[in-house]
């Protein structure tokens, strides 16, 4: 879309957000209480009963089931660095992008650069290129554009999303090849979440107001019951922001965008053991790239994933819990010049003029498929819950354009990766012991070149809970060494071509790069406790200490013709040249900690991460890791007034500058919230964000040309209506 279209679009969808909003306050105010606000349920009635053993009256967040654990584990349970963000912190949260709805959750970042709807996730210092599974109902994210800063992005609307679960480390790789960094599951909503038991039907609108960026938000939601077996969902949300301000009050160009998100999911259950859900989740974004101050290119992506899950089980989910998902995602930016660009032709480096209008696409088709199988049966008294499954996915990209555009430096190509495990948990009293071992191959090619790889990566993890007491029955200790294969990407192993603009260099592809190792070494503790203070608390902590060692760690370096053996090619107008390659490792620790007390009177939580990173070179020199990011500490706390219908309360967060970062700096962030559900049907939702309006940069962004600062004070106030019958 063009600059007159875009303004088009803002302003007419800010007057209707603003007629929406206020039709939604006057229309609730006058309803009769017959309905009450969305409610976070279960999935199906087998989940139901599982939370209801796993967690008390008052139980926190690190009770719930994650999603994407394949033996129905909480993460309390789990014997990895597991976090679940439920419904009610991602409306308390008010999210306007992923980031957002990530907020505390230790040893995870987010980088954006200024395209917020645009958003590529780091945990524990690794990010990019499928080191972390981005998955949306089971289907992999794995959109990548070469650039500067961010490189893998994706998007998913928050108002769509109902939890996300996140596994830190490599022993997550029964969920997929090549996340040696970790996963991150976000599960959409589905009919059951939002209909009450005894309705056929049911809808709610939203109606957003965000000060900074001067944004609104509408959102639609409707479910409806066909039979007791059969039910189906609808959400859409358009969002349309202005460019935001810093924290010194100076514009940020290029950070306004408008997206169109829509969501379809219907759950259909064929026998009392079996589900089928089959879901469409799709974007429209827009926004403008900069330089100098001055938009450039005009953005235009769409994204469209399809997913189809299903699970079957015997009476007792003993030798049978079987789980079959396939999913397909495309994703299609097109970026359109909006004046004259000088730039370099990526095959002869020759100046090139790229007139206005020029088009380059990026086009982006990726499928999967995921089998599993849990049987669970004892011997000797010993428990197994044994996991058996294999997986494949396969990208195919393709990019195209004028001479000089930028399509050039993401080159097409076809990878599959695949892999098989098996994994085996043991229970005995005081003793936990989970032992598996995964498969992987990868395929890699173009015109011309064909590469391909495999490996067997293992993992061991041993639990104890050695105390009976009362106060110390609860605490577990854990240990584990996991390792994880991640097989070269299209781009870091074909890149080629003149860089296109500012100076020109050659990109130089490298066929011979060798995947990515990840090997882990952790040490933990869950706890946790009821009725310390009062009848109904709860106290959960999971901490833990890691090292993770990634040999064979691929980055970008920087080559001079004048190096011999460089492989850089001595002529004239070449003063460096650019190359993916391996370096002898990467050696990443830290340590993170989660916890949450939760009680009638309200709740409080904490969280801290600390992450130290370096890359070192097979003669052993040492470099900074640009993706190492900040140290955080997180409090948050909630007070519940008047029945639970009004909570309020506030989170403080400290960022520590990862060293060697040139644009990172300590800072402190404070935010505030409330909610009120006025009435059954209506539902007002307040938050300050960086209410002291501090001016900062993410430091992963400290990789981009230019630092981009973040959002100053924002303020955000929105209303809900439900209905139903």
């Amino acid at each position: 879309m063009g600059l007159i279209s875009w303004e088009r679009r803002r302003r007419s969808a800010a007057n209707g957000a603003a007629a929406l909003l206020a039709s939604v306050a006057a229309i609730a105010l006058s309803a009769p209480s017959a309905q009450a606000q969305q409610a976070s349920a279960p999935t199906d009635q087998s989940k139901e009963t599982d939370q209801q053993k796993a967690a008390p009256a008052g139980a926190t967040l690190l009770d719930r089931i994650l999603v994407l654990s394949r033996t129905g584990e909480t993460a309390i349970q789990s014997l990895a660095s597991a976090s679940h963000v439920d419904q009610e912190q991602l409306d308390r949260r008010m999210a306007t992008t992923p980031n957002e709805m990530l907020f505390g959750v230790p040893g995870v970042a987010a980088q954006a650069d200024a395209r917020r709807v645009s958003t590529s996730i780091n945990i524990r210092g690794l990010q990019d290129f499928g080191r972390v599974a981005v998955i949306v109902d089971g289907a992999r994210q794995n959109f990548q554009r070469s650039d500067h800063g961010t490189q893998s992005t994706f998007y998913i609307d928050p108002e769509l999303v109902k939890s996300v679960d996140v596994i830190r480390g490599p022993v997550a790789n029964t969920y997929g090849s090549g996340a040696i960094g970790g996963v991150v599951f976000f599960d959409t909503k589905d009919a059951v979440d939002f209909l009450k038991p005894d309705e056929t039907w049911a809808g709610s609108v939203t109606g957003r107001y965000e000060s900074n960026g001067k944004g609104w938000t509408t959102s639609a939601t409707g479910a409806y019951r066909i039979n007791e077996n059969w039910d189906v969902l609808g959400n859409i949300v358009y969002r349309d922001y202005d460019n935001y301000k810093d924290g010194d009050g100076d514009t940020v160009n290029g950070t306004g965008f408008d997206v169109l998100s829509g969501l379809l999911k219907t759950t259909i259950r064929p026998t009392e053991n079996s589900e089928l859900k089959l879901g469409w989740v799709g974007s429209n974004d827009g926004w403008n790239e900069t330089s100098g101050g001055l938009p450039v290119n005009d953005v235009d992506l769409k994204s469209n994933t399809f997913t189809a899950r299903y699970n079957i089980t015997d009476e007792d989910k003993s030798w049978l819990d079987l789980h079959i998902n396939t999913s397909y995602n495309k994703t299609n930016l097109d970026l359109t010049s909006l004046a004259p660009q000088n730039r370099f032709d990526p095959v002869t480096g020759l100046p090139v003029v790229l007139p206005a209008g020029s088009l380059s696409t990026f086009d982006v088709g990726t499928t999967g498929i995921d089998i599993w199988n849990t049987s669970r049966f004892e011997t000797n008294g010993i428990a197994h819950e044994l996991t058996y499954g294999g997986d494949w996915v396969g990208d195919n990209v393709k990019t195209g354009g004028a001479a000089g555009g930028d399509s050039f430096y993401t080159p097409s190509g076809k990878r599959n990766v695949s892999g098989a495990y098996v994994q085996d948990k043991l229970t005995w009293d005081w003793l936990e012991v989970v032992a598996g071992l995964r498969y992987d191959s990868y395929s890699l090619k173009d015109d011309m070149h064909d590469i391909s790889g495999d490996r067997l990566s293992p993992r061991v993890t041993v639990g104890v809970s050695p105390f009976e007491s009362a106060g110390l029955a609860g605490l577990q200790f854990y240990g584990t060494y996991a390792e994880g294969y991640r097989s070269p990407s299209i781009t870091e192993t074909l890149i080629s071509g003149n860089h296109p603009a500012g100076v020109s260099f050659p990109f130089l592809p490298n066929p011979n790069l060798r995947p990515e190792t990840g090997k882990t070494t952790e040490f933990g503790v869950n706890y946790k406790q009821n009725d310390i203070f009062e009848p109904g608390d709860a106290l959960r902590l999971k901490a833990a200490y890691f090292n993770n060692d990634v040999d064979d760690y691929i980055d970008g370096v920087t080559l001079s013709p004048f190096a011999p053996g460089s492989g850089c090619p001595f002529g004239p107008g070449i003063p460096i040249c650019f190359q993916y390659q391996n370096f002898a490792k990467a050696k990443i620790n830290g340590f993170e900690l989660e916890g949450v007390y939760d009680a009638a009177w309200g709740y409080a939580g904490f969280s801290a991460s600390i992450t130290d990173g370096h890359t070192v070179s097979y003669k052993g020199v040492e470099a900074d890791l640009a993706t190492i990011p900040s140290s955080q500490v997180t409090a948050q706390l909630g007070l519940r007034f008047l029945e639970d219908k009004l909570t309020i309360g506030g989170e403080v967060q400290y960022n520590g500058k990862p060293k060697g970062n040139a644009v990172a700096t300590d800072y402190t962030l404070v935010n505030a919230f409330a909610s009120y559900q006025a009435t059954d049907n209506l539902k007002v939702d307040f938050r300050a964000d960086n209410l002291f309006d501090v001016k900062y940069a993410n430091p992963l962004n400290g990789s981009t040309t230019v630092a981009v600062y973040e959002p100053g004070i924002t303020l955000k106030l929105a209303a809900t209506m439900r209905f139903g019958g």
